[in-house]
């Protein structure tokens, strides 16, 4: 596979961002769910830092993104990377593109001393679990995710 360019993002980009999360968004079939502007986004991920984006690119252009971010594992003690989204754009693939992201995110977790990197697929998804089986990721079949949202987390916290 040839070397691939990564980059990470900076403010400028925050369409760009924009863009491959929409984009990935339709891939998903959940396009009406995103609710993330520029202004959010340079707020979570520029201001406060919770969040980072690398970019893949060819001759220069962005052909891909990771948007990842730092979780904690007590039974590792130590922290590990979440990807939260994963996207090439779509005349890209199969071009190792997807993989090379994997493996920059995988070396910059072992760069800096955390214990694993992980992240959630739609189970109808079937080419990227396939894909991620073939980098040698295993499904964590015994988890379930759980999430709250909206109304139901403002309820929870009791607003």
């Amino acid at each position: 596979m040839q070397e691939k360019q990564f980059r990470f993002a900076e403010e400028k980009d925050l369409t760009l961002i924009l863009e491959f999360i929409k984009e990935l968004a339709v891939y998903e079939k959940m396009l009406d769910e995103v609710v993330a502007t520029e202004e959010l986004l340079k707020e979570w991920i520029f201001d406060k830092k919770i969040a980072e984006v690398l970019f893949v690119l060819e001759k220069g252009t962005e052909v891909g993104f990771a948007l990842f971010f730092h979780n904690f594992s007590t039974f590792l003690g130590r922290g590990g990377i979440h990807l939260e989204d994963l996207y090439v754009k779509p005349e890209y693939r199969g071009n190792g593109y997807g993989k090379a992201l994997i493996k920059e995110l995988a070396s910059i977790a072992c760069q800096r001393g955390c214990g694993r990197l992980e992240w959630s697929c739609l189970d109808w998804n079937q080419p990227s679990i396939d894909f991620y089986r073939s980098l040698g990721a295993e499904s964590l079949d015994e988890w379930i995710d759980f999430r709250v949202s909206g109304e139901t987390l403002d309820n929870l916290a009791e607003k």
